[in-house]
């Protein structure tokens, strides 16, 4: 019998096959600091939509990329040499029952580099942690050594949304290098504008529509939970921009001189503004409500599901009180909104005068939920100013209107809004992909029925009849759309695996 258990003993242990998950993080491990070099040559153009030269370097960048992964990539184009491009590509599996396609966008907001703390937009650098927590600026790791996963990297769309398009692309690459398959035909499309409102994403569509046709667009932007939790989410708000502007006299007047005699823009507008929402922060414009769709009860369940991090967003941030009576974050994000993103109207600071402005101009964010039309929500705007007693003009006004009209708003309505889009949990594509991003971790993913921000998704669900479903992975404090933006290492990580999970899901 001893013999016997020597003799077992002995015997070499049968070999344990490796996940998915654990062959791309082998992957990464051996390949990291190439890797993160490729990230940083992709961050350091600079990615505005309407910066046409540059943009256009980041697309041929992302085509050389993807030619190096076997991608067979091409530009689609739009109607004019202007149009941002997107850049498609595609992998086909032998025997493949389902096709999705995989999304992310490689422009950017606009930023003004001065805004930036120590590090500048396009020229990214390691920090040792969030800037806010004191990270410092870091010379990289030398090769050979390991990146600390909680290092962030600082630089324009980091995270939002050249973080997308280099997870999807590298997770490609670790499956191809791993012998791993696919499980389903699988499109790339990067869009070049989504930061401009995709005013040119429905006309590349349908110059496209069959190349573009799939089971389900899977999106890749977004933060992940606040609770640093993953999570699949099922919507997005719909979103249109609109700039106000008010006018008082034709040229600047001595505040002294003229002051309690010649109206104030910037007063005006600060009332007009006022009168759009009340003291708990509630829309009050007529109708702004009306017409949302209730969640239906998975949803709900997924709201209450999810982990409650008001209390501990509000130390974060420094603020005592919120809007809406204090109702929880997850349960306003799924009602429309009106945001003042800027307000103009003279100079302050070391530059400021003692005029009374010709002028004051706010722009206006305005998200949507399902149920809202953007161009029905814009013309519930416009109706309120009228009934403000402003006559509304879309240019500048003429001598006669002044001479007509005591209270003169100029609307302009910009290009690219879009409406809320939202697909169903329980479907069966919907249920595959929860179960993938499930498998890379090993807390209970957290599930919600809309994103608090804005994708262009109605515009590709109207036009290609299919479903879309956003899997995130920048972490919740990246400063994405402002200064300092960051994506934390280990969420760049935690992408490839996301994502080569979503490509061999069943």
């Amino acid at each position: 019998m001893l013999r016997f258990l020597i003799f077992l003993f002995l015997l070499p242990l049968p070999a344990v096959a490796q996940t998915t998950q654990e062959k791309v993080r082998d992957y990464r491990r051996a390949n990291e600091h190439r890797l993160i070099q490729e990230y940083f040559t992709l961050l350091s153009i600079p990615n505005v939509a309407s910066d046409t030269q540059n943009i256009r370097k980041n697309a041929a960048l992302i085509v050389e990329m993807m030619k190096q992964r076997d991608l067979n990539p091409r530009l689609l184009e739009g109607s004019t040499p202007d149009t941002p491009p997107a850049v498609y590509g595609e992998w086909k599996t032998p025997g493949a029952q389902r096709t999705i396609l995989v999304y992310a966008h490689y422009d950017g907001q606009p930023t003004d580099p001065k805004q930036w703390t120590g590090t500048l937009p396009w020229q990214p650098v390691f920090r040792s942690g969030a800037l806010e927590a004191g990270g410092q600026v870091q010379p990289g790791p030398t090769q050979g050594s390991a990146i600390n996963p909680e290092w962030r990297i600082y630089a324009r769309s980091a995270s939002d949304d050249k973080a997308g398009v280099f997870a999807i692309l590298t997770a490609f690459s670790a499956l191809k290098a791993k012998g791993v398959p696919l499980t389903s035909n699988i499109k790339f499309f990067f869009e070049g504008e989504e930061e401009a409102g995709s005013p040119h994403l429905g006309e590349i569509i349908e110059r496209h529509k069959q190349l573009l046709e799939a089971d389900a667009w899977i999106i890749g932007d977004g933060p992940v939970h606040q609770s640093g939790r993953k999570q699949v989410v099922f919507g997005v708000r719909g979103d249109t921009n609109v700039d106000v502007t008010v006018y008082a006299a034709k040229r600047p007047l001595h505040s002294g001189h003229y002051g309690n005699w010649s109206p104030n823009p910037a007063h005006l507008l600060a009332r007009l503004l006022a009168s759009m929402k009340d003291a708990d922060g509630r829309v009050t414009i007529d109708g702004w409500y009306s017409d949302v769709e209730p969640l239906g009860d998975a949803e709900r369940r997924a709201i209450a599901e999810a982990p409650q991090y008001d209390e501990e967003l509000k130390q974060q941030l420094g603020i005592k009180r919120t809007e809406n009576a204090g109702k929880a974050l997850l349960d306003l994000i799924n009602q429309p909104s009106l945001n003042i993103n800027g307000f103009a109207s003279g100079d302050v600071g070391s530059l400021a005068r003692n005029v009374i402005p010709t002028t004051a101009t706010a722009v206006l964010d305005l998200r949507l939920v399902k149920g809202n039309d953007h161009q029905r929500q814009t013309q519930r705007l416009i109706e309120h100013i009228r009934k403000q007693g402003y006559h509304v003009v879309d240019r500048e006004p003429t001598d006669a209107q002044r001479a007509q009209y005591p209270l003169l708003a100029r609307v302009n309505v910009r290009p690219g809004g879009y409406n809320a889009e939202r697909t169903r949990m329980d479907l069966p594509i919907s249920k595959s992909v929860i179960e993938a991003v499930q498998s890379t971790a090993t807390e209970k993913i957290v599930l919600l029925p809309t994103s608090g921000g804005s994708l262009p998704l109605s515009i590709i669900t109207e036009r290609l009849k299919t479903v879309t479903i956003s899997v995130p992975i920048a972490n919740y404090d990246n400063n994405q759309h402002a200064e300092n933006e960051n994506i934390r290492i280990q969420n760049l990580w935690d992408g490839f695996e996301i994502w080569a999970a979503i490509m061999t899901m069943k």
